[in-house]
């Protein structure tokens, strides 16, 4: 049987003493954790050994023997570490020396309770204590499709991980400590900590309880009844920018929070979502400063109304086009006249309103560039909802043009069952036989011509202003996508996995370092960071996404029906 001994690189050079660890007799593996050295007294290392179980929650023993002797070895030193194994008494007990300069490392076992006399096999792997304790090993993305086999290798990775890292207090001691035990491992020279850090964890105090209790205030505000009234209700359910505003409430409740993270996952969304809002928010000041820069609001806003008249014009050209023979199509001449009457008298009420509006636009304009120090993505979501507000005449002219197209496919379809003695049953959501007098099919045979003479026009219309609906729908859409790449993209992942790959394993890789017969194989292990697509996919933040999740056939059923494609979601719809 293969006996597995994971060695601290950086006890290479430790000097002779025992080796605290924990033993795995699942995987028959030794994780050595730290060298304690002489000389010591063996209660005192027992009670240090028992307050390290306590505390970690780790089952961490004496493990066996180191020697480090750049002479010849004694033979006393070793009859003494061979007494060690009975004070001790963990079977087996694990005996590695070093001598001199050598590279290959002489280990071997004393099983006295074992009546197996073969020689076990036995593989020393060095690993980075450092590395593995700070890092986080991620399970297979792919459940799916990963075999029991890697399964299995992933679990058994875990437990060397685990043990590390749920042994934080075995190296919160350095040699520096006035205790009776002496230890190596990889913070023995001094305990790792910066002192910047440990400044803001201390001003983050008041700073969250602050944040804290201004954020409670905001949400009893938003949670009052004022804003349950149907036109305040209806607006902050509707505009992009309210619910951006609400999910950004919830960012900084996250952050602001009391409770520790429980794991690494909770703790990364927190990092993650900060640094988020703080990118979010630099890009906002500087698209501010570059808005109140040289007048750019003013330009803005002279630029603003000589394009909205333009596409009012286009608009109107459109529209007679479409009233005489457009592509030399026949088209019913009365409904044309109707409906291009109808349209261009809306398209004069909104160049009134626009010029009524034109002395204020520069000042709402101003008020409203304020709003990027909120962040960037606030901006983008009120540029959204201006870019609905100005283009809602073309989505009152796609609503007449969708009603009315669908009027008549509904009439049709059911002028149609009737030609062929069927009816639409209502209470039982079916096609159901039906007979009819002369006098109903006649009707129907006159409703049914005139509605299959009248589609053409109508249908003519709701082509044009849905074809402009899904442009104004399509640029909504680009913006909304900019805003989630920038609310879920996490952005400290990303860096983490870029400057200290190693802090977010995939899994390990070992590497032969030297091979001779009668020693021990030596393999070190180094650790295969998580991909950039699996850190995304890991700790992708979770947005609002008030767009519907239709698929590509539902769509076209809605248009080719007629009915409306609204840019938010329903309170029926579920959503991924």
């Amino acid at each position: 049987m293969v006996l597995k001994i994971f060695f601290p690189s950086c006890c290479a050079s430790a000097e002779s003493g025992i080796l605290i660890g924990r033993w795995i007799s699942e995987q028959n593996s030794a994780v050595i954790l730290a060298v304690a050295h002489f000389p010591f007294i063996p209660v005192q290392v027992k009670q240090y050994v028992s307050d390290v179980q306590r505390v970690a929650k780790v089952d961490v023993s004496v493990l066996g023997s180191w020697s480090n002797s750049k002479q010849e070895k004694e033979e006393s030193l070793s009859e003494f570490l061979e007494d060690l194994g009975i004070i001790f008494s963990h079977e087996p007990w694990i005996q590695i020396s070093k001598e001199g300069d050598s590279k290959f490392w002489n280990c071997s076992t004393l099983q006295k309770h074992s009546n197996n006399s073969k020689e076990e096999e036995i593989i020393l792997v060095y690993y980075d204590q450092r590395k593995v304790m700070l890092s986080h090993l991620h399970p297979p993305l792919d459940t799916a499709t990963s075999t029991d086999q890697q399964t299995a290798d992933a679990s058994r990775l875990s437990a060397i991980f685990d043990t590390v890292a749920k042994s934080k207090v075995l190296f919160m001691t350095d040699r520096y400590d006035d205790g009776p035990i002496k230890l190596t491992h990889w913070q023995s020279d001094g305990v790792e900590a910066s002192i910047i850090v440990e400044l803001m964890k201390q001003a983050s105090v008041p700073v969250c309880m602050l944040l804290t209790f201004l954020l409670s205030l905001i949400s009893g505000l938003c949670r009052s009844r004022v804003l349950k009234f149907w036109p305040l209700s209806f607006l902050w359910s509707k505009l992009s920018t309210c619910e951006q505003l609400g999910h950004r409430l919830q960012h900084l409740q996250v952050i602001s929070s009391n409770k520790k993270a429980q794991n690494q996952t909770q703790l990364m969304r927190k990092a993650n979502i900060f640094v988020s809002l703080l990118i979010d928010v630099a890009l906002g000041m500087l698209l501010m400063s570059w808005l109140y820069r040289k007048n750019r609001i003013g330009h803005l806003a002279d630029t603003l109304i000589p394009v909205a008249d333009r596409v009012a014009e286009e608009l109107q050209d459109l529209l007679q086009w479409l009233m005489g023979a457009p592509a030399g199509l026949k088209m019913n001449r009365a409904l044309d006249q109707v409906l291009g009457r109808f349209f261009l008298y809306h398209i004069h009420l909104w160049i009134s309103y626009i010029h009524l509006m034109s002395p204020f636009i520069e000042m709402i304009l101003w008020y409203v560039g304020l709003s990027a120090c909120l962040g960037l993505t606030v901006a983008l979501c009120i540029l959204s909802d201006i870019i609905a507000l100005l283009t809602f005449h073309i989505y009152c002219f796609y609503v007449y043009g969708a009603r009315l197209y669908c009027l008549k496919i509904y009439g049709l379809s059911s002028l149609w069952r009737l030609f062929r003695g069927k009816k639409w049953n209502v209470l039982r959501q079916r096609v159901d036989s039906c007979s009819y007098d002369l006098d109903q099919l006649f009707i129907g045979t006159l409703l049914f011509t005139i509605l299959l003479f009248l589609l053409p026009t109508t249908a003519l219309y709701y082509l044009v202003f849905t074809l402009l609906r899904l442009l104004v729908v399509i640029v909504q859409g680009l913006i909304h996508l900019l805003v989630d790449l920038i609310d879920s993209l996490p952005l400290y992942s990303i860096v983490l996995r870029l400057c200290r790959s190693y802090r977010l394993a995939a899994g390990v890789k070992f590497r032969v370092l030297e091979q001779q017969d009668g020693k021990p194989l030596r393999l070190l292990m180094q650790i295969n960071p998580l991909s950039y697509g699996g850190v995304v996919q890991t700790y992708r933040l979770p947005t609002y996404s008030c767009y519907p999740k239709d698929s590509w056939t539902s769509l076209c059923k809605k248009l080719f029906l007629g009915e409306l494609i609204y840019p938010w979601k329903h309170k029926g719809e579920k959503q991924d």
